[in-house]
């Protein structure tokens, strides 16, 4: 076949000219003179085909990968036996001048070439980011306790998990940070920015503390594009009234809190030490009657096999009460704990 441009009959032809014609006008590599890419100022998400895509990756690594999805290799090279190099010269700003080195065999000959561009990072803001900026929140935790105080261990303990919980979550909800504290007398309110990690927080302090949820949402605007209501959550989390070491009553028995989480209440019966989880759905049933800090000390001063005797720590009268086998080890003489609860006295196990 005779090439148009040089007149060689001896070599077959590449769309219409020989091949040697060919691989002189060759470019391996398509590349625009001017690449820009949009990327958040704030956390470097990247906006592509209409939409945001979350990323935590460098900047020059975006750079990177905007030059490879804007790079086109020619039909007539094997995208298997091309070697392309990229390297990112300088920066100007938010300019990074770029040069790009392909090495390839086409129709057996060795080829190497160059290409330089530009990759512009346009800085913009990412809807996330945006709303962490204005203090955007959709849900709030209110902190509380039934008929008291939030001690000042709870209220550390709550803020620790809170940290926590809404750092584990990060990665997944770019919404789980605190937008703010507020420390009212009753107790704390945290201001989630989503939802669902406020949600989470709740969880998790419930299944330290215990206590009862309930949600409230309320009405803060409409959408305009859909019409539809935007809503804000209240979650209250309460704990109880009573805390470990506390006396309540349940079902007319007398017990001591043993232990408190989110799936029950242990209770010890004063008079028989028996051990009773108590569910939460049933904690309206359960009167508090005293703190651990009415708790009072007295003495043995009589044992046998039926009853101890020990002196009431007000009057010093005698009162009996019933042996039990995790009296035996008792002796006379010995102090121990009791508890006063209307008329009647209690002797205390150990701690556990």
């Amino acid at each position: 076949m005779f090439c148009p441009e040089c007149g060689n009959t001896d070599s077959p032809l590449v769309e219409g000219i020989c091949q040697d014609c060919f691989l002189k006008k060759l470019s391996l590599l398509k590349i625009p003179e001017n690449i820009e890419v949009t990327v958040c100022a704030h956390c470097n998400a990247k906006f592509e085909e209409g939409k945001w895509e979350e990323s935590e990756i460098p900047e020059e690594e975006i750079i990177y990968r905007a030059l490879e999805r804007s790079i086109d290799i020619d039909p007539h090279v094997d995208k298997e036996k091309i070697d392309i190099d990229l390297e990112i010269l300088q920066m100007r700003g938010t300019i990074a001048e770029c040069y790009i080195e392909a090495k390839a065999e086409v129709f057996g000959e060795y080829i190497q070439q160059s290409f330089e561009t530009e990759v512009r990072l346009r800085k913009d803001v990412c809807p996330t980011c945006s709303k962490q900026q204005s203090g955007y929140y959709e849900a709030v935790i209110q902190f509380r306790a039934d008929e008291r105080e939030l001690s000042e261990i709870e209220k550390e303990e709550a803020d620790r998990i809170v940290d926590k919980t809404l750092n584990n979550r990060y990665n997944k909800d770019k919404l789980a940070y605190l937008v703010q504290k507020a420390k009212l007398k009753e107790g704390n309110d945290y201001y989630i920015g989503s939802y669902k990690s406020g949600r989470k927080v709740v969880e998790a302090l419930q299944e330290e503390f215990g206590g009862i949820i309930k949600e409230s949402p309320r009405l803060i605007s409409q959408d305009k594009s859909t019409g539809k209501g935007l809503y804000r959550i209240w979650i209250s989390i309460r704990l109880p009234q009573f805390k470990i070491g506390d006396f309540v009553r349940y079902e007319n028995k007398n017990g001591e809190i043993l232990d408190i989480d989110g799936k029950r209440i242990l209770t010890r019966i004063l008079e028989n030490f028996e051990k009773i989880p108590i569910k939460w759905k049933e904690y309206e049933k359960i009167e508090y009657l005293k703190g651990q800090d009415d708790i009072e000390s007295t003495t043995i001063i009589s044992k046998s096999p039926t009853n101890i005797q020990v002196l009431d720590p007000d009057d010093y009268s005698v009162i009996d009460i019933d042996m039990n086998d995790s009296f035996q080890k008792l002796n006379i003489g010995d102090e121990v704990k009791v508890i006063k609860i209307e008329n009647n006295l209690y002797l205390l196990l150990n701690k556990e």
